[in-house]
């Protein structure tokens, strides 16, 4: 698949979805999974107030909206491929947002403070070297880029890899789960990676991917009080073969993008 299919497959699957995925992965359940399971973790130890951050495959902008809830003074900007992504992006948080596709080669509009992805450097696989280079190009040296990807290291990686090939909700030909490893090594000299955590259990799937797990809307309230202490304990288990994500956090190091 050339480059530009690529980009139309992407474009078409995103707006094919968006409606149903807007519904499953921001619901009041599933916004409280990030929170505990995803935000708190990545944010831990950072601070952003009256930073610039950059928000990759922004869609609506629920991320953004998000970082402003943990530090009020920030100011954040939307990127993404889609431009109904970017016009909804605009519309819910009142920021900025530009079009982009990151596998290609460009050269930064403005400069950040940080970058945050979740769950988007998996649909980058076309080519992720030239990904990294333009998030690096977006990031001062001393910044950040925070990350949510599928772990590649999962012992059910080969389930996940058929599961993408035959479900609907998976644009098969332009995503794949990630090793956090190679992933860091394609970001170097740029990045260094200053922390990384795997979690993700059963709370990940049936509460956060109901989309793809087909659990009903209307039953996850009384779900997730009971799997978000299971959640809890599932990621204190050792190692990274068990987890569904990894959760990293680099430094933009001061070599030149």
């Amino acid at each position: 698949m050339t480059t530009q299919e690529t980009q139309n497959a992407q474009k078409a699957h995103y707006e094919a979805i968006h409606d149903a995925y807007e519904a499953h992965y921001y619901d009041g359940p599933s916004m409280a999974y990030r929170h505990r399971f995803i935000y708190r973790p990545l944010l831990e130890g950072i601070n952003l107030e009256n930073a610039s951050v950059a928000d990759l495959a922004c869609g609506s902008g629920h991320n953004s909206l998000a970082l402003r809830s943990y530090f009020p003074s920030i100011t954040t900007t939307g990127y993404d491929i889609s431009e109904a992504a970017c016009r909804d992006y605009r519309i819910h948080t009142g920021g900025d947002a530009h079009l982009i596709d990151l596998t290609l080669p460009t050269q930064a509009a403005q400069v950040h403070d940080a970058a945050l992805i979740i769950g988007g450097l998996h649909h980058c696989v076309a080519d992720l070297k030239t990904t990294l280079k333009n998030v690096a190009g977006m990031v001062r040296p001393g910044g950040h880029f925070l990350m949510m990807e599928p772990n590649d290291d999962f012992f059910l990686s080969a389930v996940r890899r058929i599961w993408y090939k035959k479900d609907r909700w998976f644009e098969a030909d332009t995503e794949e789960a990630l090793k956090h490893s190679e992933l860091a090594a394609l970001g170097a000299p740029y990045f260094v990676p200053e922390k990384v955590m795997y979690v993700g259990g059963p709370a990940f799937y049936l509460i956060l991917n109901s989309l793809i797990t087909r659990v009903p809307l209307g039953a996850k309230p009384a779900l997730s009080s009971v799997l978000f202490p299971v959640e809890s304990a599932y990621n204190r288990l050792p190692g990274k073969g068990a987890f569904a994500v990894f959760l990293a956090r680099w430094r933009r190091t001061d070599v030149p993008a």
